[in-house]
């Protein structure tokens, strides 16, 4: 629902798939409709913020390898890490990857959703 409510504030019409569907969201921008895989991570490794980004075959236990989405069928990753901020990374630039440092993507950064909000940190 972030990922929705924040492409709503950008001016993006956003809908979730009635059915299973390889994407999380899909959204309508002046470029057309495209497609977003929404990830969350609260595993913090002494490098910072780690995401796993690849998906598990169908399958029974959900027990498969883990392999890459196809940047032909999603076009955009929404990550949200453990404190909380945004990132909106392209998919052909995390293309064959199935786990990213996120630091190491932090001009994707978009936001943090307690700016969104209209909250502030407590003053020190």
């Amino acid at each position: 629902m972030i990922a929705a409510m924040w492409f709503m504030l950008c001016g993006c019409n956003s809908s979730i798939p009635l059915e299973p569907a390889i994407y999380d969201l899909l959204i309508s921008t002046a470029a057309g409709i495209k497609s977003v895989q929404v990830k969350t991570t609260t595993y913090m490794s002494k490098d910072g913020w780690q995401v796993q980004i690849g998906r598990r075959p169908y399958s029974v236990g959900n027990r498969g390898r883990l392999i890459p989405y196809d940047p032909d069928v999603v076009d955009f990753f929404f990550i949200l890490d453990g404190d909380l901020a945004m990132y909106l990374i392209p998919s052909r630039v995390l293309a064959g990857r199935v786990g990213i440092l996120l630091r190491n993507y932090s001009q994707y950064k978009v936001g943090e959703v307690g700016t969104i909000m209209g909250l502030s940190a407590p003053a020190a």
